[in-house]
């Protein structure tokens, strides 16, 4: 299949990666990487009458049980209004729950129901399959290399969130 070579057809980075050229290249395979992950689950989202801010939820809601309403703000860069929508309508559906804070009763602790777990487990591993399939093409230090770019995309206070997601820390 001729996408199966597509890798193998790129040239590599040249040493002159920072001219606009190369800049813009990567910009681009973001973008179309982007979109194309994302349209892997999107038919799974839509059975399920979920769009992708719902499973933004679930998916950092299944990493850090107890997160509280305000982390899930962060993580995600939404508006109160929009999560409030998001997590009044997976209430509803019975895929999450909310709770008084332990530390502060007025934070609302967010948990995943049961058929919260299975849904994210189940959009997960679509997604999984999809980064290993890359990641497997790409080989270990492309990835390692992916990271690091991704990584040197984010502000600081991001890498430190996305730092206590790796090591379960709630």
């Amino acid at each position: 299949m001729a996408d199966d070579n597509f890798l193998s057809q790129v040239p590599a980075a040249s040493a002159l990666f920072l001219r606009e050229a190369e800049v813009r290249r990567g910009i681009e395979f973001l973008f179309f990487a982007h979109a194309s992950l994302w349209r892997t689950i999107d038919a799974r989202l839509a059975e399920q009458g979920l769009g992708r801010a719902h499973y933004r939820a679930l998916y950092f809601i299944a990493r850090q049980p107890g997160l509280t309403i305000s982390d899930l703000l962060a993580l995600l860069g939404i508006t109160k209004q929009s999560l409030g929508r998001v997590v009044k309508e997976l209430e509803a559906r019975a895929m999450l729950t909310t709770r008084p804070g332990g530390r502060d009763r007025r934070q609302k602790e967010l948990r995943l129901t049961e058929e919260g777990r299975a849904v994210e487990a189940a959009v997960f591993a679509l997604l999984r399959d999809a980064m290993s399939r890359a990641y497997t093409h790409a080989g270990q230090a492309a990835v390692t290399g992916f990271w690091q770019v991704s990584e040197a995309l984010m502000p600081p206070r991001e890498r430190a969130r996305v730092a206590k997601l790796g090591s379960g820390a709630g």
